[in-house]
């Protein structure tokens, strides 16, 4: 089963040097060899935002572009709403990138690999399905 990773387990990977996060890390790698790591757009982007060192972000960049980026379709965005909405509705609060990340997980249903504690408030709400890893 394919699994959409989230920015923060990328960045543990690619930009950290914190052994807290090893097995997290070591996950992703074990998802990378298998090819079931997945990435969309918007995650991309948060993972390269804030480097003024052009020379770090290239690197870091080109990591990034052996990752094919999982289509995102007019209905997810759609559907980000609607889910934000149903959230709001019960009190929940939490970004559109993150409401986009979990449209596009429930329409092609994988799994969410993050340790962004919003996604259990979330779960409880909207029914994604959360990564299970042994962290």
């Amino acid at each position: 089963m394919k699994v959409l990773v989230d920015t923060p387990i990328w960045s543990y990977a690619l930009r950290t040097r914190n052994n807290e996060y090893q097995n997290e890390i070591d996950q992703l790698e074990s998802l990378i060899r298998d090819q079931r790591a997945l990435i969309i757009g918007p995650i991309r982007q948060e993972i390269l935002s804030g480097y003024s060192d052009l020379r770090k972000f290239r690197k870091l960049k080109e990591k990034l572009s052996f990752f094919e980026n999982t289509p995102i379709q007019d209905i997810d965005y759609e559907f980000a709403a609607e889910l934000c909405n149903q959230c709001r509705k019960n009190g929940v609060q939490g970004s559109h990138i993150d409401f986009l990340i979990s449209a596009v997980a429930k329409r092609i249903d994988v799994p969410i690999f993050t340790t962004d504690k919003d996604f259990l408030r979330y779960q409880n709400v909207i029914s994604i399905k959360l990564f299970e890893y042994a962290g």
